[in-house]
């Protein structure tokens, strides 16, 4: 693909394009130019100079197109063409196409990544430990922190610091783990390129090695032959720990305590504290997905434990090969020497084994030693292995303060402190697993156990149910209680709901005495439920098991706060509010009963579920409902995009860190408490307003039908991204029992996002005072958030490509209702924000979108028409073979809009 013209217009009326090109770096601008050029080499080499014609035809039609655009839908003469020239592909043909389009937008974004590297790293060799980096580090939130509350209550500010980010496998990538690693191989090539500044043979070795990875990534199949299983899911979650997490946890660590320390860093034990702790839905979560079992959830932790014991032994062997200090220069201390009887008792043959490898050299002598200790955990060699993290971190303990009590406290507090750190965020359960399971499972559960008794003849789930708590026990047993003790209740709506997880767990275990650890964890997801989430919560206190575990984990409570279905149930901007208030009510009854809470945010990678810049979302908390706690759900879409880079991982959890202990400065507090009171009526207009309008829409009749109609709803049950289905068993005649996965994924397919934005417009409208919504705009962070999300979510929506898949369905009234309010909330967002189009004001990220959004409506263009084809099916006669190749082919368009809108669900 020949990419000498990819930068569309910012503005819709196509005036300033050449400003638009001058906007985007010149390294960045010059790395997708040789990408798509290396693109085109292949794509000719494969299916000939037609093939790439025809991709170059369809390229240059949609760009047109994006540059005429007219948002009353007028001007569509490039894109009327555009529709012909794919309506005359063959189907073979359009796969190409579409293939060609995927692949493109898998090498623009690892562009833009690595480009986000380059700019990460060039900003970091600027900075010094005087000068913060950003004003959104951690270094900058200290110091603003120091200006508010002093010295000494910032620093026990940040030493009290928790981030949990937790991973999930729902949605999941849309795109499979071997294209994924296709794309690092490209990406990495790339980075070689820049960062060598290769020339001569050597370039043209790297040109080649390109050539054949992009060459690679078209001939993959970019769709899965089958769906994954829960620990493939596992599996890939896991290797982003190994290739960056491991790593970055104690590297974000020495960065905060460099800036801590200053000139006394790694002289000093360290001010910062390890403050992410990571924690796993993935083989955990049961709710819906009958494919999480007992059996599942034990090998998950299996698993995980594997990995983790083995990287802190690679981690310990790297201390090895740096600890090498003699004992007349660094005597070793009484309690090291006592380590080292021990240690001999253990084991002599190890313990001799350490000492001829390092005579004379003690301190290298017992981390040796250690190191053998953790590959005997590793295996399973119950003689010699560590019964717990906890006598590891003693025995690194010793090691440290044996050196400094040498006088030699850089190694002390060097690579050792890193491994210590490390031993402390990963234990051997590496993440906490959290089991989730719906209420009403819990219910029916209960009745057939006072039905049956718990040897009776007990339905299949009850039996699953019970067995679930016998893996907790178990995973607890093996690798600690910080293993897997949280227990999440989805769908929490009454105080029984509560009381349940604590009367199954007697069932399964009648001995107290054998009985795990379990927290229960409230889920609030609905609009109702979050109402009434303080009611319920006030009973919760009453359980005798609920109370013993206050006094046993100094009166922590966890509440979960779910972002999708609340957005399903009553509109985005209601959902926003309530959940707002909900926290704020959390809040003040954690602060009645003493009760250090932490709130745990269900937010998902889309904008519908939640989505957008977390650290810009914890700001605008309300006050009393962080207090340096922040804790939420990292999507499978997300995991990669976040974590899998090692400076982009470091850059998210500092800016989330950041925030997070910012939010309770008494600055932003005030700020939150002032906006929150004085905007007081809006916001219950607007609540009002929008809910009734959504509701107009989602409750009319046939709605459901309609919905599967114009969207590919049931194809994307179809397309196998992830473990867990589609649906909670129910038809597509109700959208109760819809997941908000497909509810926000399909609607971002159809190019409406209206999860993401239904219902504004009518609301700002309605409110009318343009002046007051732009000082709300101004002075409400919350507001403010929701407006920026919802700027996102337009930007990425487009009425042309919106009213194809409209005219699916044969209801043009509710066509005309979904554009109209498209129309209105678009009008209304930019009159406030004060643009000219969505994301004027945010350079980089629109300029993101700006870059994708003519491919994705290729894109857009091939899935409707496969789409329209499938709907006509039956009127048309397909063949089964056709029909089978259209669904083949409307699968590839999902893949590859997920790519270009970087989002699924």
């Amino acid at each position: 693909m020949t990419v000498t013209d990819t930068e569309p217009t910012p503005d819709p009326s196509g005036a300033g394009r050449g400003l638009a090109r001058h906007d985007v770096p010149d390294q960045l601008r010059d790395d997708v130019r040789l990408l798509g050029g290396l693109l085109g080499t292949v794509l000719t080499e494969s299916g000939g100079q037609a093939l790439l014609d025809d991709v170059e035809r369809l390229r240059e039609l949609v760009i047109e197109a994006y540059d005429e655009y007219d948002p009353s839908g007028e001007n569509q003469g490039a894109l009327e063409e555009a529709e012909g020239l794919v309506a005359g592909f063959s189907l073979e043909r359009a796969e190409q196409v579409a293939r060609a389009f995927t692949c493109y937008f898998h090498l623009a974004n690892l562009a833009e990544e690595f480009h986000r590297v380059r700019v990460l790293r060039e900003r970091e060799s600027r900075t010094t430990t005087v000068v913060a980096a950003s004003d959104d580090s951690l270094p900058a939130a200290f110091e603003q922190l120091v200006g508010e509350v002093g010295h000494d209550e910032a620093l026990r500010r940040v030493q009290a610091l928790e981030f949990r980010p937790v991973l999930t496998a729902h949605p999941t990538e849309a795109r499979r783990r071997a294209v994924s690693q296709g794309i690092r191989r490209i990406s990495r090539l790339l980075e070689e390129r820049d960062t060598l500044h290769l020339g001569g043979p050597s370039l043209a070795e790297n040109e080649r090695a390109m050539l054949a990875s992009i060459d690679a990534l078209w001939r993959t199949s970019p769709i899965r032959a089958a769906k994954p299983t829960v620990l493939d899911e596992v599996k890939t979650a896991l290797g982003v720990f190994e290739s960056t997490m491991f790593e970055t946890f104690p590297t974000v660590y020495r960065r905060l305590d460099d800036w801590l320390l200053k000139d006394q860093a790694g002289r000093q034990e360290p001010l910062a504290r390890p403050f992410v702790s990571l924690g796993s839905w993935i083989g955990g979560d049961r709710d819906g997905n009958p494919n999480v079992t007992s059996e599942v959830t034990r090998a998950a932790a299996a698993l995980a434990s594997e990995r983790a014991v083995a990287a802190l032994r690679g981690s310990a062997d790297e201390v090895v090969a740096r600890i090498t200090l003699d004992q007349d220069g660094t005597p070793a201390s009484p309690a090291l020497l006592a380590l080292r009887q021990r240690q001999r008792q253990l084991s002599p043959e190890a313990s001799d084994h350490a000492d001829a490898e390092s005579p004379s050299e003690p301190h290298r002598a017992a981390l040796m030693f250690v190191a053998a200790r953790l590959e005997a955990t590793h295996a399973r060699d119950a003689d010699l292995s560590y019964p717990s993290p906890e006598e590891l971190e003693a025995d690194l303990r010793v090691i440290q303060e044996s050196l400094l009590a040498a006088g030699a406290p850089r190694a002390a507090y060097g690579s050792l402190q890193n491994l210590l750190w490390q031993v402390q965020t990963f234990g051997f359960h590496l993440a906490e697993l959290e089991v989730r399971q719906h209420s009403q499972v819990h219910a029916a559960a209960l009745a057939d156990l006072e039905e049956h008794g718990v040897h009776g003849d007990l339905a299949p789930m009850t039996r699953e149910v019970l067995d679930t708590y016998r893996a907790i026990g178990s995973v607890q047993k093996r690798y600690g209680i910080r293993a897997a003790r949280r227990y999440v209740v989805s769908f929490t709506q009454a105080p029984e709901h509560m009381a349940a997880v604590y009367r199954l767990a007697r069932y399964a275990f009648p001995d107290p005495a054998d009985a795990p650890v379990i927290d229960a964890v409230p889920l609030f997801e609905t609009f109702d439920d979050l109402n009434n989430s303080v009611d319920i919560l006030e009973s919760m206190l009453e359980l005798p098991e609920v109370q013993a575990r206050l006094a046993e984990n100094g009166r922590k409570v966890e509440v979960m706060l779910g972002y999708s279905d609340s957005s399903k149930d009553v509109g985005p901007v209601s959902a926003t509010l309530s959940l707002h208030d909900a926290q704020q009510r959390i809040a003040q009854w954690a602060q009645r009963h003493d009760i250090a809470l932490t709130l745990f945010h269900g937010r998902g990678g889309a904008l519908g579920r939640g989505g957008g810049p977390a650290n810009r979302a914890v700001l605008a908390q309300p006050p009393g409902s962080v207090e340096g706690r922040f804790k939420l759900t990292e999507q499978g879409e997300v995991i990669l995009a976040r974590y899998g880079d090692k400076d982009i991982a470091e850059r998210h959890i500092e800016q989330v860190a950041a925030a997070t202990l910012l939010q309770s400065a008494p600055s932003v507090e005030k700020r939150n408490a002032e906006a929150t009171a004085r905007f007081a009526d809006m916001a219950a207009e607007l609540d009002r307003t929008s809910r009734t309008r959504f509701h107009e829409l989602v409750r009319a009749d046939g709605f459901p039908q309609w919905f599967a109609e114009v969207t590919p709803l049931e194809e994307v049950g179809l397309l196998p991204i992830g473990s867990r289905p589609a649906k909670r068993g129910l038809s597509v005649n109700s959208l109760d029992d819809l997941r908000a996965i497909p509810w926000v994924f399909s609607w971002s397919q159809a190019r409406i996002n209206l999860a993401g934005w239904y219902g504004l417009g009518t609301a700002l409208r309605d409110f009318g005072d343009v002046e007051e919504l732009r000082r709300a705009h101004q002075e409400w962070p919350l507001f403010a958030t929701l407006l920026d999300n919802v700027e996102m979510s337009l930007a990425k929506t487009d009425a042309r490509i919106a009213e194809r898949y409209l005219a699916l369905g044969d209801r043009a009234d509710l066509a005309e209702m979904v554009l109209t309010e498209l129309r209105l909330t678009r009008e209304w967002v930019l009159k406030i924000t004060g643009s000219r189009w969505p994301l004027q004001q945010r350079r980089v990220l629109g300029r993101a979108v700006q870059l994708r959004s003519p491919y994705v409506d290729a894109l857009s263009l091939i899935q409707v028409r496969a789409l329209a084809a499938l709907r006509n099916g039956n009127d048309d006669g397909l063949s089964e073979a056709t029909t089978d190749q259209l669904r083949h082919l409307l699968l590839l368009t999902v893949n590859g809009v997920s790519a270009g809108l970087q989002n699924t669900g």
